[in-house]
């Protein structure tokens, strides 16, 4: 009895520290995290209510509802981001080019990690201190915001509030990683870092751009993260020859997100996510089935059609190849089609999801262009529709040919009608996000919104099959993947502005223009080009580093900006599928737990279907062009 006792007093001091040690582990765990769903709820719900309001309760117009609800969703979305990029580094989620550092020993992968992560936190350093010179700024001249009145101050201290988690997510991936380096590696790692710097004090005269291209490379090529590389270049260039000030930085990273179109990406995304993982996306599957599964190549062509369905929701490649892989290519494996040609077909198809609208790629042209989304979206329209035809046509050739097909061979209309209506609700998502833009009821971004909130209601309510765990893991996992754009989104503006200050555009278009005056060999430069970059840059990166360079030059030569983002996008949607960086490559290998090399040999007639569609739509603008020229006129 005196054991049992003394053990309770032994133990009743421990049981605060051991609460507190809970707590600051769940803090830890849990602390983005929670915020970011918040934050999505709360803006989903605002954008929700401001098209309510419009059309429902046009009598409750609560003190302007229309202006200050978007303005706050804009401060709102902006926390989130960053609050997404803290999370992306715990998480250690990001875009980069890892396929020359893969190639390096192990002992210097880890050096250069080490270096990148003390770029990467004297980057995020700069950005706290002089984000709070900017909010003292903003204090002291008393700036307001337009709609709800309050100081500038609180939206702006989304900056150094996020890089200053970012640096806390830095340091505790610093002490993670040494625990597993040598000493020898630590101190290749600080070698690497002080040699890559130096060179900052000796190129005050050495060319902006020379120092800017230098740096990003080089901070490409040791696999940082590609948002931190252009933010880390710039910096490295400003510090080495004093270009711009250093507290434009902070400034610019606000003002570069502060944009409601940009905010159509994360919804968007949430929709994707939500929708991709319950019954919306089986309903589709299974309509789909209905309707070509008695055909030759049957499960291939439902992959493909599923994922023209799909991707008028989700807007996103690689979310389209996993919400369809993860089902159909164990099925299409087990049917007897080769694992490299059923990964293929779904790895292809997933291009779709950045073609037709809403695309996400799109989106960020849009943005970053200055060009109408609306009519980008109307230009995806056939490109999108011819795409996933051909494609039918190729694998329907193909499979008939190797004897592929499933166990029905019939079609019936009573089971294909009875399909349809169970998919009902799926399928008015398209309806809704096009028909709400194009009938001038919503903008882009009012539309994902509602696209989200309907995929939440549908799932939670109609479908049972979405609880608020599922919410909860659906909205973090959209925060962190929108986060890693809109950070790409943050750093190309900075770096954007050294390029604007050097023209570069016009240089590079002057060069081009130089080699040839025929627009046909021009364009086919600017193709080779950019399936050049898809190979080994992800898409989104390439869209905001090279849309501000490669725009005038099509401009230049009489191509259309609408145009234009078309063909840049479809290149880059043929990197998808090309090694070393094809995303959807990756995702469905992983899905079917095959080689690369087995996927690319099954694709070969598909991606040579890709290449001439390229063509098609590069040198015949009215298949792109038609929508949009439509609604101008």
């Amino acid at each position: 009895m005196e054991a049992v006792v003394s053990g309770k007093a032994n133990n009743s001091p421990e049981q605060p520290s051991s609460f507190w040690k809970k707590f600051l582990s769940f803090i830890d765990r849990r602390f983005e995290e929670i915020l970011i769903v918040s934050g999505f709820l709360i803006f989903i719900i605002l954008i929700n209510l401001q098209v309510i309001n419009r059309y429902l309760l046009p009598f409750l117009d609560i003190g302007n509802i229309t202006t200050w609800t978007e303005e706050l969703s804009r401060y709102l979305f902006i926390f989130v981001s960053f609050l997404g990029a803290s999370l992306a580094i715990r998480k250690r989620e990001s875009i980069q080019v890892s396929v020359i550092i893969n190639r390096f020993p192990k002992s210097v992968q880890k050096a250069l990690h080490l270096a990148n992560m003390l770029f990467m936190f004297y980057f995020s350093y700069m950005m706290v201190m002089n984000g709070f010179q900017l909010i003292s700024f903003q204090m002291e001249t008393q700036q307001t915001t337009p709609a709800l009145s309050i100081p500038m101050a609180f939206p702006y201290s989304a900056i150094p509030i996020g890089f200053a988690l970012i640096m806390i997510r830095l340091i505790q991936m610093f002490i993670k990683d040494m625990k597993h380096m040598t000493i020898q590696e630590g101190l290749l790692g600080l070698t690497f870092a002080i040699v890559m710097i130096l060179p900052i004090a000796f190129l005050d005269n050495a060319g902006i751009a020379v120092v800017l291209f230098g740096y990003f490379i080089l901070f490409i090529i040791i696999g940082m993260q590609i948002a931190f590389a252009l933010g880390a270049s710039t910096l490295a260039t400003v510090l080495a020859t004093d270009a711009i000030p250093v507290d434009f930085f902070p400034q610019t990273a606000f003002t570069s997100i502060d944009n409601f179109p940009i905010m159509a990406v994360p919804f968007f995304i949430a929709a994707g996510i939500i929708m991709g993982g319950g019954a919306i996306i089986k309903r589709l599957l299974n309509l789909s089935d209905e309707l070509l599964g008695f055909l030759p190549g049957g499960l291939a062509l439902v992959a493909i059609i599923t994922s023209m369905f799909f991707s008028a929701i989700s807007g996103s490649g690689p979310a389209t190849v996993a919400a369809i892989g993860t089902l159909l290519i164990p099925a299409m494996i087990k049917q007897g089609y080769h694992a490299g040609f059923a990964t293929g077909v779904v790895a292809t198809a997933g291009t779709i999801g950045v073609i037709i609208p809403p695309s996400n790629p799109l989106v960020i042209y849009g943005v970053v262009s200055q060009e109408s989304i609306s009519q980008l979206f109307l230009a995806g329209i056939f490109p999108g529709i011819i795409t996933g035809l051909l494609l039918l046509l190729v694998v329907y050739i193909i499979s008939k040919k190797n004897g592929w097909q499933g166990e029905r061979k019939t079609f019936n209309l009573n089971r294909s009608a009875k399909a349809a209506w169970d998919a009902k609700l799926a399928l008015l998502v398209p309806v809704i996000i096009l028909g709400g833009i194009y009938g001038g009821l919503m903008t882009p971004t009012e539309a994902a919104a509602v696209a989200a909130a309907y995929g939440i209601i549908i799932g939670m309510f109609v479908y049972k099959d979405l609880g608020l765990k599922g919410v909860y893991n659906s909205l973090v996992k959209a925060g962190v993947t929108s986060s890693i754009i809109i950070m790409l989104m943050v750093m190309a503006s900075i770096f954007g502005r050294l390029i604007t200050l050097e023209r570069v555009a016009e240089i590079v278009a002057e060069s081009v223009l130089a080699l040839s005056e025929n627009r046909f060999v021009i364009l086919l430069l600017l193709n080779l080009f950019l399936l050049i970059i898809g190979l080994f840059l992800e898409a989104l990166a390439a869209i905001v580093i090279l849309t501000p360079i490669l725009l005038p030059m099509a401009t230049a030569i009489g191509l259309d900006p609408v145009h234009f983002g078309l063909i840049m996008i479809f290149n880059l949607a043929v990197g998808f599928i090309t090694p070393p960086v094809g995303v959807n490559l990756f995702v469905a290998a992983s899905t079917a737990k095959i080689k690369i090399e087995e996927i690319i040999k099954g694709n070969k007639y598909l991606l040579l279907t890709m290449l001439a569609l390229l063509l098609i739509i590069s040198y015949v603008p009215e298949i792109t062009m038609w929508l949009p020229e439509l609604i101008r006129n």
